[in-house]
């Protein structure tokens, strides 16, 4: 028994997949190929999305084939590590901003909603409790998200694609309404969306090789 649990030779297991749930597979595989094929986005831009999703869902089949697959579309090792940085700004920014429930919380008279819009209006308690590390945090994201080898609007569509993986309420409308400030479409959202979708269906199918692995075990 392999103490490895992830061991690329896992992923053969997936071959069962076709007499285990054949129809399910073929639908996945469907799926798949239809979000990934050249759209408004290409599939350069998809796979650049997709390898920064991966970093949310920190599943490494998904890192090491996107980040494949990105490199074949022609994307360079500096335009993923941008893209990666932008998930880590997200996730940072998803944590910052949830931080207003710790001051409602505190709060005997805050409205009994957990996800109103005028909640952002609290992130100012971060800066005066912990002043150093929101400053921190700000410049962070700010170097994140602005143009070097990826424009500031494609870091955009991957902010929104990263907040959607999340499920962060609060970083979905700050990163649409940057993302239309910059000019992006409602095509485009949707296909970046659609990315993190697959991605995300995709690391629950790619642990079932493991989950094979340990029923054969």
């Amino acid at each position: 028994m392999s103490t490895d649990l992830y061991a690329k030779e896992n992923m053969q297991n997936l071959a069962q997949l076709k007499d285990l749930a054949p129809e399910q597979l073929k639908a996945f595989s469907d799926f798949n190929a239809a979000v990934f094929k050249d759209g408004v986005l290409s599939k350069k831009e998809k796979e650049i999305i997709a390898v920064a999703i991966t970093h949310v869902t920190q599943c490494p089949y998904c890192i090491d084939a996107h980040t494949k697959a990105a490199k074949k579309a022609g994307a360079t090792l500096e335009e993923l590590a941008e893209a990666v940085f932008v998930t880590a700004a997200v996730e940072a920014g998803g944590t910052v901003t949830h931080s207003t429930h710790v001051h409602n919380a505190k709060d005997k008279e805050a409205a009994d909603v957990l996800y109103a819009r005028s909640n952002l209006k609290n992130l100012g308690q971060l800066g005066k409790f912990a002043p150093d590390g929101f400053k921190g945090y700000q410049a962070f994201s700010g170097a994140a998200t602005k143009a070097g080898k990826l424009s500031t609007k494609f870091k955009e569509i991957i902010s929104v694609a990263v907040a959607n993986a999340t499920q962060c309420p609060y970083c979905i409308d700050v990163h649409t309404k940057n993302a239309d400030k910059q000019g992006v479409t409602s095509e485009e959202l949707a296909e970046a969306i659609m990315v993190a979708s697959a991605v995300r269906a995709g690391g629950s199918y790619a642990h079932m090789a493991n989950m094979i692995q340990s029923y054969q075990d």
